[in-house]
């Protein structure tokens, strides 16, 4: 009963997405393609916000975080130093039967990507696409998408869109010493887009073969390790509960045990998010040691140690690392934003967004756009307000009740209605007033026109 729940609410999830213009199917017109989404335009509104709200939370209000923009491509010496070349890979079965593709470690329901264990569970496991028991044993399959740079395709102008975004802060990481000068610890932070070929994407946008990533990168002495390693374990799940309303009880700590950490981890936790596929990774700290500087000094020959000015001494810095990804963090926001209830009467549907991230902050719109009086009162309204604060909404479009619901399931937090008692401001002690209208209680309550912006903290 529960999965089948959890998937209805995947299927309102993902109608809710088309329906009011978040997420697309990408070429959607030519049939899609697995793997790959747009963002419509209040997807590309709240996609924008949550990254703001990131930079400004990670980088903006600390003096000791910088952030770069890396290119997709990179020489790809730089994966081959950092082991994406020979070990991004996931474990890959086929159906000798039907011909489908699967992750190996999804069948078996299991984090280890161990062949030898993952074969074991899966030797009486039928194939999800056509029920057959004819799965192959499990093979590494690598997900670094491929590309030629320059006019020949062959072996000298191989490159790789990238996989991550962390490998083009390590090799920024002498360019920021060398221009910024900081002080340990320090960060590097960037936002962007990375690849990845996967074997089966699938439940909406958690799981993408075109991503996009914030990451930073935290640099530090040894001896500053445990310290900031819990500080950015305590700053996710802050950002998560206080900065995007996220419920507690949608939240969980997974830490990595030794068989599921990258060989060079000294440590990784992961915020697991209650989306309705189950309990599954929004954001990662991990503890990466040295091992990014250490093996891009050695295969580039550049000194990437730190000098100590106060000791005269160098040290290779250890890396303490926060990422998340921007779609699995707009999914967790529309999961736990969407909220089903009756108000008056009526059944209704509406996105709980916090304000500060919300697509529309506030729709404004005539009582009856039939009447012109209404109509020019509430476009000088619009206007005006849309100089203060540019995500206000014009909406006009059906009867008063449509244009609530529609908002509703926008996830704008207050709608704006001029009606005739603003035209006759006698009705309000010689005041004008509007109309707002609360999108999670329906309450409506009248303020005065001169008080619109205090009032929504525009």
């Amino acid at each position: 009963m529960k999965k089948e729940k959890d998937a209805q609410l995947m299927e309102k999830i993902v109608s809710l997405a088309k329906r009011r213009g978040f997420v697309f199917p990408a070429s959607e017109i030519y049939g899609g393609m697995a793997g790959f989404w747009d963002y419509g335009p209040f997807g590309v509104e709240l996609v924008n916000n949550l990254k703001q709200l990131w930079w400004r939370r990670v980088v903006q209000e600390h003096d000791n975080i910088f952030g770069v923009d890396g290119a997709i491509i990179q020489n790809p010496k730089l994966w081959e130093a950092s082991g994406h070349v020979a070990g991004f890979t996931d474990p890959l079965v086929d159906c000798k039967n039907c011909g489908a593709r699967h992750r190996a470690d999804h069948l078996a329901d299991t984090e280890s990507a161990d062949v030898a264990e993952l074969t074991e569970l899966l030797k009486d496991i039928a194939c999800p696409t056509c029920g057959k028991k004819t799965l192959t044993a499990p093979r590494k399959y690598n997900m670094m998408m491929k590309t030629w740079v320059g006019p020949i395709e062959d072996d000298s102008s191989v490159a790789y869109l990238r996989p991550e975004t962390a490998g083009s802060i390590f090799t920024n990481f002498k360019n920021v010493l060398d221009s910024i000068h900081p002080k340990l610890p320090f960060g590097i932070a960037q936002i962007g887009k990375a690849f990845r070929n996967e074997i089966s994407p699938r439940d909406f946008i958690f799981r993408v073969r075109e991503l996009e990533q914030m990451e930073m990168q935290y640099f530090v002495t040894p001896d500053m390790q445990e310290e900031a390693y819990q500080r950015w374990r305590s700053f996710a799940w802050d950002f998560l509960r206080d900065d995007l309303q996220i419920r507690e009880d949608n939240l969980e700590w997974h830490e990595h045990e030794e068989s599921e950490r990258a060989h060079y981890a000294a440590a990784a936790h992961d915020i697991y998010f209650n989306f309705p596929q189950g309990m599954k990774e929004l954001w990662g700290t991990h503890n990466r040691t040295d091992f990014d500087l250490s093996s891009h000094a050695k295969a580039s020959g550049q000194d990437l140690s730190f000098l100590d000015d106060a000791t005269g001494e160098r040290t290779i810095p250890y890396v303490i690392e926060s990422s998340v990804g921007v779609g699995r963090m707009l999914l967790a926001v529309l999961v736990n934003g969407y909220t089903e209830d009756e108000l008056g009467g009526e059944k209704r549907v509406y996105l709980k967004l916090n304000p500060a991230v919300a697509p529309v902050k506030a729709a404004v719109f005539p009582l009856l756009k039939n009447k012109p009086e209404l109509v020019k009162k509430a476009r000088d309204i619009y206007e005006s307000l849309k100089k203060i604060e540019p995500n206000i909404m014009w909406d006009d479009n059906g009867n008063i009740g449509k244009r609530y619901r529609r908002q509703d399931e926008i996830g704008t937090p207050v709608c704006i209605t001029i009606d005739f008692d603003t035209l006759d401001p006698s009705t309000n002690s010689g005041q004008e007033t509007v109309t707002l209208r609360d999108r999670d209680t329906g309450e409506q309550t009248r303020v005065a026109l001169d008080k619109i912006s205090s009032t929504l903290g525009f």
